[in-house]
């Protein structure tokens, strides 16, 4: 499996805990499940690593935002590529409760899914492929579009707004 944020392949820095597996040293990178989180919330933060909470269809992300602060990184799992329940909670992380933190796709993360994750906030990509495909497959899907018609998390221009300022630098209207 090869995660691929920032236009490169990165090593795998969390650990994944289940909801009840054993929480492994103090120090270390760690993702719990939401539920596990919940109930543990306190000595989770007290921890000295990094702390992660992964999604899964029907957790509400809502129930993290006083603490996504604290929060270095938030996988969503995406068990099927039908499941589409994942790309709202990515535009709900970013564009309504402002998440910064690396906001990583997990599961069944296919190379035609990767452009519309990002454009809902996703940064990263856990795909099941090499460390060589995964890195092209998320460069070519992130340059397949060039103008878009929404306006979303990402930070893009949308084709309305490159109209009027065209308009504006040219006095010209479309």
């Amino acid at each position: 499996m090869a995660i691929v944020k920032n236009d490169s392949v990165i090593e795998q820095e969390w650990i994944t805990v289940d909801a009840e597996g054993d929480l492994p040293a103090s120090d270390e990178n760690l993702i719990v499940p939401l539920a596990r989180f919940k109930d543990q919330r306190d000595d989770l933060i007290g921890r000295n690593g990094g702390l992660g909470v992964q999604l899964n269809p029907g957790d509400a992300p809502e129930d993290l935002a006083d603490d996504l602060d604290r929060l270095s990184i938030i996988t969503v799992n995406f068990p099927a590529y039908t499941d589409g329940r994942g790309y709202s909670y990515g535009r709900v992380l970013r564009e309504r409760m402002g998440f910064k933190g690396e906001l990583r796709a997990i599961g069944d993360v296919l190379r035609d899914q990767v452009l519309y994750m990002h454009r809902c906030g996703f940064d990263s990509y856990d795909l099941n492929v090499d460390d060589e495909t995964a890195l092209t497959k998320v460069r070519a899907a992130l340059k397949e579009m060039s103008v878009y018609y929404q306006p979303t998390g990402d930070g893009r221009m949308t084709a309305g707004s490159l109209r009027e300022r065209r308009a504006n630098a040219t006095g010209k209207t479309f």
